[in-house]
């Protein structure tokens, strides 16, 4: 397991003074970043095997927003490992331990320079630390669009404030993007993040808005291809 402290900050509050969804992804994503440094025998096989992990899939259980000055501990910790898929789990927790955010996700493992998925060997798998799976509302990691009654909307175009070091766009910036489009004082309670195909700088991503009962979905595409699906609940 991993964890890192963190503050709720003015520059990471919405207007109401309370974190915003984007700012607390961005927590989650650093810290899973950073967990490579607990596994030094994992973090020297993907800088010699020239891989990387990448996010595919990531659910998120709001149980509480916190608020402007609270401190918080963010900790990560990997429950499964497959040859070219891990699954992990991340929460935010308050000052008295209490989960604010649970979430899990699942990562690709990738070439690098070819783009595409590549097996971790036996032996790095078996060095792994599993933690156990923790327990949150585990919904399917595939979100299903509905096939009519979808409003296509004012396309999006790419920036180079959207761009990570893996140089396409961030994970969080799919959901900020997609939040833009949900009605005015949509509380959101659950999030579902599908991601397929990463856009990069340049790229106009073209946003469909479903409404499904409780939840809204947008499909974020580029030209035939979903880059993004994010469920709102």
């Amino acid at each position: 397991m991993y964890s890192l402290k963190y503050q709720v900050t003015t520059s990471t509050c919405d207007s109401e003074g309370r974190l915003k969804l984007c700012s607390a992804l961005q927590m989650m994503q650093d810290c899973s970043e950073m967990w490579i440094d607990s596994e030094p025998g994992v973090k020297r096989y993907f800088a010699e095997q020239h891989m990387a992990q990448l996010l595919a899939t990531r659910q998120v259980e709001i149980v509480r927003v916190p608020e402007y000055k609270e401190e918080l501990t963010v900790t990560t910790s990997v429950y499964g490992m497959k040859p070219m898929f891990g699954f992990r789990n991340t929460f935010i927790y308050d000052a008295e331990g209490k989960p604010c955010y649970k979430t899990w996700s699942m990562g690709a493992f990738v070439d690098k320079s070819a783009g595409r998925l590549k097996r971790v060997d036996d032996a790095t798998m078996a060095s792994m630390s599993l933690e156990p799976q923790l327990e949150m509302d585990y919904k399917d990691r595939r979100i299903i669009l509905p096939k009519e009654d979808g409003e296509t909307l004012e396309p999006v175009k790419v920036l180079r404030a959207d761009i990570d070091y893996n140089r396409h766009v961030n994970n969080a910036n799919y959901v900020r993007m997609a939040m833009e489009l949900l009605p005015e004082g949509f509380d959101v309670k659950g999030l579902r993040v599908e991601y397929r195909v990463a856009a990069k700088l340049g790229d106009t991503l073209v946003p469909t808005l479903y409404h499904t009962g409780a939840a809204f979905i947008v499909s974020l595409s580029i030209g035939d291809d979903v880059s993004a699906i994010v469920e709102f609940t």
